[in-house]
């Protein structure tokens, strides 16, 4: 058995008959395709889902085309058999080529992707039971865990399913199940996948709403072709590409819409089910197994017509994809960091070329990557600058904490105080935005200054008292929990540590001081611990049951607030420090989102930015209202340097548990890098989190003109290299994180 290509080269109605060699790929980190032969009574075609033998075992790959080892045919092993799946598409087998391509990654580690759940590999599940509210006998203790777990037990659920929901461990299920509290019915089958209404009349729309409807429309059936649709927050961008989703749907065509955190979207897959009549399918990490399974299938066999979800749905198996949309396309969450390093706006655009269909990018704050494609004339442009029904922007103030800084152990500037004090005494809402979450940041030893730091990494740990698992101290890179210690390690000094800076909950905790009667809430990835959690949250503070929030970059996420009139960013310059080369872009992006919560409904809104840097660019035209100025002046800062999207980075990232076998690599890497006038190297040099989860990391920068071919230059320069087993050297083309 050996490798085959890695490319799926076929030809429309090829097919294998007993005795053809073919080439399969397999879901696994290797090299390339395998050598297998048809057997006897099978054909096979591109794209086939096959069970082969592997290594004494059997695994499931893809058909992926002719082979083109040079081993005998007698010599190949046979596939075992063609399971009963629709085969992959063949854009989607397109997409996983080009994407191991781009990124230097393994076609197979790629696929794996497009096959992350074997449940759905293997066929209907065995009949197993689920379990439903039954009448609790006299006398069972009811504590708040049962309580969550009867209350979601109105539908049969599966015992590991309905732990999930009701946020327990399956103990607590079984208890309940031997009480005689929950009743063990037959599991029912996949629930059948509610249909999206095309037909029914959306809202009346403005009339540069129903111009840039009307383009986006026009494109769809058209093939391929890219649309910027951008919009000032609340100008209404998803009802009008809803208006693209309903021409899709007409045409009996596959959309699949991509969103940043799309479990913290309640707001939006309500509007979508208010404008069509059903709920998209959705597909996010939070899923159940079981949910996964069927939407995996249900997408593959074309029943999936809408289909919401996070990056990973871009490698779902779409048999008739009609319009990709990427909403919030600038969102840095795109970018995968982990495993095949690949941006998913980057791949949506490559997967929509590949199926020959439109897509649609929307954000209020484009990346500078799309708007240089705008001017190039790469992308159409769509723009509605003024928000939907007559409401107006926000004001934006500046406060000089240089010039009125906050009280001693405060975090509010008294213009902000004073402000909030306005706003609930009119009965309006507040946000109160820090992208910090957490008690505090830092704790250290009052007598010797000593730090509390993650053992796995070079981070500080954060104080939690909110949340799961409250009073804690947690590292946010690789998880580690520990008690918050009551001696200093370093000094022995009893009860000497104290926290140092704010987070969301000390910033919470300084609001409940100060405004007592106030109902205060705080919206974190550590307090959001379901999307059932974020859809609660939302809607407390829709009902107006909620005065005060504070939260970090979630509360950013395209929610609509109506009763929402003032935005307080508490440190406006928190996201400006390092050497970040998108810190600046980043920064301007997110305080846009964040200050568009404010004033989208009648009432108008206001918003004070904290600074102790109101000079720079960001806060000028953050204050001005002037994103074109601030995005002209850093495109020509970038063009200047040769920086992206005008020049190419790539990233080498070595990685190992011992830091002198990753200190030689790295600089043999050194030695070896490409000598030509049109690159750059620098490095190696520590990584900003130079030990992460145990890892000691070394980085390496490539940096070259946009003519040259990236790929080319680093499969070259790595050919040259063999490192350890022990050390790791990823690749990241287009980096977009530089820890």
């Amino acid at each position: 058995m050996l490798f085959a290509t890695a490319k799926s080269q076929t030809s429309p109605g090829q097919e294998f008959l007993p005795g053809d060699r073919l080439a399969v790929l397999l879901p696994l980190p290797l090299a390339g395709a395998y050598d297998y032969r048809v057997g006897a009574d099978q054909r096979l075609a591109p794209g086939d889902f096959v069970r082969v033998p592997l290594a004494g075992r059997q695994a499931i790959g893809v058909v992926w085309g002719p082979s083109c080892g040079e081993i005998a045919a007698e010599k190949c092993r046979a596939v075992v058999e063609r399971l009963p799946l629709p085969p992959l598409p063949a854009p989607s087998r397109q997409l996983i080529d080009w994407v191991a391509a781009y990124t230097l990654a393994p076609p197979g580690a790629v696929l794996k992707m497009a096959m992350s759940v074997p449940a759905a590999l293997e066929g209907p599940p065995r009949q197993a039971s689920a379990y439903i509210t039954g009448m609790p006998p006299a006398g069972l203790k009811m504590t708040p865990a049962r309580q969550r777990v009867l209350a979601a037990a109105g539908q049969p659920l599966a015992a590991a399913e309905l732990a999930r929901r009701a946020g327990v461990g399956v103990a607590v299920v079984k208890g309940l199940v031997d009480a005689g509290a929950l009743l063990r019915v037959p599991a029912p089958g996949p629930a059948p996948v509610a249909s999206p209404d095309w037909r029914q009349p959306g809202p009346v729309l403005s009339d540069g709403q129903a111009e840039a409807a009307a383009a986006l429309r026009r494109r769809v059936g058209d093939g391929f072709s890219v649309s910027l649709l951008e919009g000032v927050t609340g100008s209404g961008k998803t009802e009008v590409y809803f208006e693209a989703i309903a021409e899709a749907l007409a045409a009996d065509r596959q959309v699949l819409v991509l969103l940043p955190e799309i479990a913290l979207s309640a707001q939006w897959l309500d509007r979508f089910r208010q404008r069509f009549g059903a709920p998209p399918v959705e597909w996010h990490s939070e899923l159940g197994a079981a949910a996964r399974r069927d939407g995996w299938r249900a997408v593959g066999e074309g029943r999936a017509q809408v289909v919401v979800g996070a990056r990973s749905a871009l490698f779902l198996p779409f048999p008739a994809l009609g319009l990709i949309v990427v909403d919030e396309e600038h969102d840095a969450s795109f970018k995968q960091e982990e495993g095949v390093v690949y941006h998913g706006r980057d791949m949506a655009v490559v997967r929509a070329r590949l199926g020959a269909i439109p897509i649609v990018l929307a954000s209020a704050t484009p990346s500078l990557e799309t708007q240089a494609n705008v001017v190039a004339g790469r992308y159409h442009h769509l723009h509605l600058p003024n928000r939907h029904g007559g409401a107006q922007l926000p004001t934006v103030e500046l406060i000089d904490l240089r010039r009125y800084p906050p009280s001693r152990q405060s975090w509010l500037s008294p213009r902000l105080v004073e402000a909030v004090t306005a706003t609930l005494a009119a009965g309006e809402q507040s946000l109160l935005f820090l992208n910090r979450r957490g008690y505090a940041p830092l704790t250290l030893c009052r007598r010797c200054g000593y730090r509390l730091q993650c053992p796995h990494c070079t981070a500080w740990l954060v104080d939690h008292r909110l949340g799961v698992g409250s009073a804690r101290l947690q590292c946010h890179h690789c998880g580690y929990l520990s008690p918050r210690p009551s001696v200093c390690p370093a000094c022995q000094e009893q009860d000497s540590f104290a926290a140092c800076g704010p987070g969301v909950e000390r910033l919470a905790e300084e609001l409940t001081a100060r405004f007592p009667e106030a109902r205060i809430a705080v919206m974190a990835s550590d307090t959001l611990t379901s999307p059932r959690a974020a859809r609660e949250l939302v809607g407390r503070m829709t009902d107006r049951d909620i005065d005060l929030l504070v939260g970090t970059q979630v509360v950013a996420k395209g929610h609509h607030f109506p009763l929402l009139t003032l935005v307080g960013v508490v440190d406006a310059d928190l996201g400006l420090a390092g050497g970040d080369l998108r810190a600046a872009e980043r920064t301007f992006q997110l305080l846009s989102q964040v200050a568009g919560r404010a004033g989208r409904a009648a009432h108008p809104g206001q918003v004070l930015l904290q600074t102790y840097q109101p000079e720079d660019r960001v806060m000028v035209a953050l204050a001005a209202g002037d994103a074109e100025r601030f995005y002209a002046a850093e495109a020509e800062d970038r063009r200047a340097a040769g920086m992206p999207p005008f020049g190419k980075l790539a990233a080498l990232i070595v990685s190992g548990p011992d830091a002198e076998a990753v200190d030689r690599v790295a600089a043999q890497l050194a030695r070896l890098a490409p000598h030509d006038p049109q690159i750059e190297v620098w490095g190696p040099a520590p990584a900003a989190l130079s030990l992460l989860r145990g890892q000691h990391r070394r980085r390496l920068l490539l940096k070259t003109a946009r003519r040259v071919s990236v790929q080319s230059v680093l499969r070259h320069w790595l050919a040259q290299i063999r490192p350890p087993n022990s050390v790791r050297i990823q690749i990241d083309v287009d980096p977009y994180s530089f820890v």
